[in-house]
């Protein structure tokens, strides 16, 4: 029998009550620490949702310190060339309510960010996140509404940065996968080679 918990009263019975350091932590301003795990991190997640409720989690990765510092209470994220879809974006435009999670490879905490955003074209700061000549077409600006470090658990128990885990050869090729799961017009070597080594030098344009 499935039983569903469907009350704020149900869930904390189940979890229990959080302790006084895990409300506490909760911040509205960035510390200097924050700003060097900024500086430190080449990686975010960013969970939005629309305004039918619709979520969307997008991978955000450059080199470390991509994400911008402009004040103690806003930060921005570049976009680099992707597959258009927008999706995110899409959704801050309806809903501007965005989680962020910032990892640092190696390091089994995370720092959390939760705030507002908003699209921006162009600002004088676009000049700081060029990267290999590329200067982003739009970028994402972040006010901080809560921030703050996440545990080091979740990490320690899927041991993700343990390489002797690590099994990339037990999955299909991303060629074979959009050529099974997507099923492309193009043939399975012109997706191998569109994927292959070459692939990685063409993240930019």
């Amino acid at each position: 029998m499935t039983v569903e918990i469907t009350s704020h009263e149900e869930l904390r019975e189940l979890l229990g009550v959080p302790t006084a350091r895990a409300v506490d932590k909760e911040r509205t301003r960035l510390h200097e620490r924050d700003r060097q795990w900024l500086a430190a991190a080449p990686f975010c997640l960013v969970a939005t949702a629309g305004a039918d409720g619709s979520c969307d989690v997008s991978p955000k990765g450059d080199p470390a310190g991509f994400a911008l510092v402009l004040d103690d209470t806003t930060i921005a994220l570049p976009e680099r060339p992707g597959n258009k879809r927008a999706d995110g974006y899409r959704n801050i435009l309806d809903n501007p309510h965005v989680g962020l999670l910032f990892l640092v490879p190696g390091r089994t905490d995370t720092l959390r960010i939760n705030g507002r955003a908003r699209l921006v074209s162009d600002a004088p700061w676009f000049d700081d996140m060029v990267v290999k000549g590329h200067r982003p077409v739009l970028a994402v600006v972040v006010e901080i509404e809560q921030i703050f470090y996440h545990c080091a658990k979740a990490f320690l128990r899927s041991a993700l940065w343990q390489p002797e885990t690590w099994q990339p050869d037990a999955l299909p090729s991303r060629a074979r996968l959009i050529k099974e799961v997507e099923a492309p017009v193009e043939s399975l070597d012109d997706l191998e080679r569109h994927y292959g080594p070459e692939y990685a030098t063409k993240i930019y344009v």
